[in-house]
């Protein structure tokens, strides 16, 4: 075989090998990936937009989700209500929350690939009533499940750390002023008893 075309076929059979060691490495999940990341967003963005029925929309109607505070809820009505007790009612906590979430690592499948877990963190704006706005960073864990060729989350735990968060700071830094001023308040009731004492 004169050497140009044996080159040429060489190449030739180089590249199929690699075009097909390519498609074998391919995301046999990449698909299912996609619709679930356009799943997370919806959930972002709904929260964002304080619209919990466009919420649960991503939701299996027996859904379960853990809120930050430890409360569970039950399916779409449980969830509803939780919210509206929350942000909407007349003695609602928050006026609102924004988060921005992300995913910390690609989701994995079980069952066939009919079911896949993914978790990540968020940072959180709160907006209470009662109080000025503040920051909190979760994490998330999520397990949804292909229904109908669909999509839907089946359970939503949120989490944040309990010792170290701003509530925390700031309740810290209030036990220090208030345990300041009492000793303060200490110093200047002795030093006006023992005035009092001398002029008797």
């Amino acid at each position: 075989m004169p050497l140009l075309p044996a080159l040429l076929c060489t190449l030739f059979l180089l590249t199929l090998a690699v075009g097909r060691a390519g498609a074998a490495d391919a995301d046999p999940r990449a698909d299912d990936r996609k619709e679930l990341i356009k799943v997370f967003r919806e959930i972002e963005a709904s929260i964002n937009a304080q619209s919990v029925d466009r919420m649960v929309t991503q939701m299996t109607p027996d859904a379960t989700v853990t809120w930050l505070n430890g409360e569970v809820s039950r399916g779409h009505a449980e969830i509803k209500a939780y919210y509206d007790r929350m942000v909407r009612g007349e003695k609602r906590i928050l006026d609102k929350y924004i988060t921005a979430a992300k995913v910390s690592a690609p989701a994995r499948f079980f069952g066939g690939g009919e079911v896949a877990v993914a978790d990540g963190t968020t940072e959180d704006e709160f907006f209470p009533v009662a109080r000025g706005p503040f920051r909190l960073s979760s994490n998330w864990t999520s397990t949804s499940a292909k229904i109908d060729g669909q999509w839907k989350v089946v359970g939503l735990h949120l989490s944040s750390n309990v010792f170290t968060n701003p509530l925390m700071d700031e309740a810290k830094s209030a036990v220090w002023y208030a345990a300041t001023g009492c000793l303060a308040g200490g110093f200047v009731l002795g030093y006006l008893m023992a005035r009092l004492r001398r002029r008797k």
